[in-house]
């Protein structure tokens, strides 16, 4: 299963709390349960993306965890595009054959 992860910076942090995220990061390494596809930091500095692909979310959920105490993160499990408007179109062909 695929999730993009997106986290922010809360609105109290300071340049130790920022000091202490980076620390923290330089020692951390993805779980070997996950591939990162795409790991992104925001141009304003203020958070980033990360679409992550794994059969195990508790490994995620240990991420979030780690880095909780520093950011507001959001977790969505994900399709594939082409997954996805499959998906959609059979709806839309469920629905217009209900009459």
């Amino acid at each position: 299963m695929k999730y993009v992860v997106s986290w922010v910076t809360r609105d109290n942090t300071t340049e130790d709390t920022i000091a202490r995220a980076l620390q923290v990061f330089s020692k951390w390494s993805p779980a070997p349960a996950t591939t990162f596809e795409q790991f992104v930091g925001r141009v304003d500095g203020r958070g980033g993306f990360a679409v992550v692909e794994t059969d195990d979310p508790t490994v995620i959920a240990h991420d979030l965890a780690v880095f909780g105490a520093f950011f507001d993160m959001d977790l969505y499990p994900v399709l594939d595009i082409m997954e996805s408007t499959r998906i959609d179109s059979e709806a839309v062909e469920f629905r217009a054959s209900i009459s």
